[in-house]
Formats: C-alpha cells, sequence, structure tokens
C-alpha cells in the first residue's frame, strides 16, 4: 500500500495539463469545487497517484459539467447538498476509511449522462465479470442499447476526446430540439426517463415524440438493470449509486 503523500507529492502532476485542456476547448465544461480531504480519501483508497488523470480530477475538483450537465464527471465535491453531484467516492459505494478488502468490482464508474448512460474504467479482469474490452479500457453502457460498449481508450485519452468535441458525434442520434433547456432544469442527482424507452422502436423512430420526466438517477439505472434482465436474462452488473 501506499501512503497519501506518495500519491500527492509527485513531480508531474496531471491537474495543471487537463486545466489546460479545459481552458482551450469550445466545450461547455463546468469545473466544480471539490473537497481536498475527500480527493485524498478517495485517492488512498483507489491507490491512484495525482500523475494520472483520474487521480488529478479526484483530488482537485468536485466535478465536471459537460455541455450544460448532460455529462457529470465525478470528482470529491465539497458539502453536502442532497441536489447536488455525487462524488466518485458515493457513486462507487467506497468506504468511508481506507479499506484493502474493498473491490471496485467490474470496474470504477467514471460518469453519468442525462439519459442512465454510463462511463466505467475496465477493471483487471473483465471477462470475469463478463465485460467486453481490455482492462483499464472505458467503456460505456448505451441505454438505447442496453448493453455495455467498449470505446477503445484509456481514461485521459477519453477526458482528452470529450474536451475536442467528442460528444457531438457520439450523442448525435440520441439529442432532440430544446435538450438543452430539459437538461438545465435538472439537478445533479437526476436524470430523463423516456416513453417509450430509448430502447424502443418507436424511441428510435422519432426521438422527439418521446414523453420525458426528471427522475432519480437511481431509479433510471434501475430501470436500466430490470430491461436488462427481463430481454436478454443477463444483469450488466453495477451501474452506479446513482
Amino acid at each position: 500500500m501506499r501512503e497519501i503523500n506518495e500519491l500527492i507529492d509527485v513531480d508531474d502532476p496531471a491537474w495543471p495539463v487537463l486545466l489546460e485542456e479545459l481552458s482551450g476547448t469550445d466545450v461547455p465544461v463546468e469545473v466544480l469545487p471539490g473537497d481536498a480531504e475527500s480527493g485524498r480519501a478517495s485517492l488512498l483508497q483507489l491507490q491512484i497517484s495525482a500523475r494520472s488523470h483520474l487521480g488529478g480530477l479526484v483530488l482537485n475538483c468536485g466535478g465536471l459539467l459537460v455541455d450544460g450537465g448532460w455529462l457529470r464527471i465525478f470528482g470529491s465535491p465539497g458539502g453536502a447538498d442532497a441536489a447536488g453531484l455525487p462524488g466518485l467516492a458515493e457513486v462507487n459505494a467506497m468506504p468511508t476509511t481506507f479499506d484493502p478488502a474493498w473491490p471496485s468490482g467490474a470496474g470504477l464508474v467514471i460518469a453519468h449522462d442525462v439519459l442512465g448512460g454510463v462511463f466505467t474504467l475496465n477493471g483487471g479482469s473483465p471477462r470475469e465479470t463478463g465485460r467486453p474490452g481490455e482492462p483499464g479500457e472505458m467503456l460505456y453502457f448505451a441505454p438505447d442499447a442496453l448493453r455495455w460498449e467498449p470505446l477503445g481508450a484509456g481514461h485521459s485519452a477519453w477526458l482528452s476526446w470529450i474536451v475536442s468535441g467528442g460528444l457531438h458525434e457520439f450523442y448525435e442520434s440520441l439529442r432532440w430540439d430544446g435538450w438543452r433547456d430539459e437538461v438545465a432544469a435538472l439537478n445533479g442527482r437526476q436524470g430523463l426517463s423516456f416513453f417509450p424507452p430509448l430502447w424502443s422502436a418507436e424511441a428510435r423512430q422519432d426521438l422527439s415524440a418521446t414523453s420525458r420526466r426528471a427522475v432519480p438517477m437511481a431509479e433510471l439505472l434501475g430501470l436500466s438493470r430490470d430491461a436488462c434482465r427481463q430481454f436478454d436474462g443477463a444483469d450488466p452488473g453495477f451501474l452506479g449509486a446513482g
């Protein structure tokens, strides 16, 4: 086990590099204030250093809201606002004090989108947990397809892809006229529930004709897991604590 000072006192921290990327992007990204103590606890539990993009983000900010909150990348937020964005530790059900026996399971949930989509960093043995992709690769649980999709990139490359505008094409078929206003009305613990559901033929044919309502993210993620069990008989596994 590495002690916290070994993890944060590094010669080449990633945070200044990430800030430079964020300052040079045309993508709307809000950097939320963080809690240093929570960030240190998360780094200690994960045993990652501030040299990594993930470590730098978790240590130095409360999270990132991309495209007005369409995508929520988790950090270490300060305070206990029930309507605010949850932290990486909460979403991944980390212990409050360091526990060497705590497993990250199939991977680490890095971000949620308002559709109930989940970005996860693959664990060390994806085959054993029924996940595609390679160890350390980013995956996306697609709520319109009810399956995991490997993204072919690690965490730092994934962040760079987002900052470079990759979400525009990624979500091109899943955005509708007026989506920004609907997203702006949500708090950090809510997502949008669609009827008919995103995976239905009706929604695929005409997304703008669906009805949408704000629901707790935990409820939205639970609906996706239930749908997977019902139609495929397979549980996609942990999608985050919402």
